[in-house]
């Protein structure tokens, strides 16, 4: 087996192509991948921003300079949490659920695409190696919290 033969190739080459496509997609909207992602999560009685932040595996300073950038455009409004004063959850604008739709759209007829081409045999192939893949990873990276290596390792994961 070649570096170009391993999982993390096609694995990395794949989300890349699969970002390229969305972002020009999203770009005729005005939006990035991000950005349609964010108004996909965001629920309707609002999302904290640590939320999204775990959901997109983001840093919050990443995200909060993206979330300024849809709180301009008129997509998101923020407000603190009724019940708690240090949570700050965003909700979408008409705007946003305007956009949300198309971005909802998008990925859904994307995957019916998909869906279209790949027999349901090698579908849940698909989605038990990638639970092995998860599940490793896992284990990987619970011994490298565990064994003081944690200080190089990003805190979304």
């Amino acid at each position: 087996m070649t570096l170009n033969d391993t999982l993390e190739v096609y694995i990395k080459t794949t989300s890349m192509a699969l970002s390229r496509m969305y972002n020009a997609i999203a770009a005729s909207y005005g939006i990035s991948q991000t950005m349609g992602y964010i108004l996909i999560y965001v629920e309707k009685e609002g999302t904290p921003s640590t939320k999204l932040a775990k959901l997109l595996g983001m840093k919050i300073s990443s995200l909060t300079r993206i979330l300024k950038n849809m709180e301009s455009d008129g997509s998101i409004y923020k407000k603190l949490d009724d019940n708690d004063k240090r949570i700050t959850r965003v909700f979408l604008t008409e705007l946003g659920l305007e956009k949300r739709i198309i971005a909802k759209k998008t990925v859904l007829e994307f995957n019916e695409k998909l869906l279209n081409n790949i027999g349901e045999a090698d579908l849940q192939a698909f989605f038990n190696v990638f639970k092995i893949i998860n599940q490793h990873i896992k284990i990987e990276t619970d011994k490298l919290y565990t064994s003081g290596f944690s200080e190089n390792i990003p805190s979304n994961l």
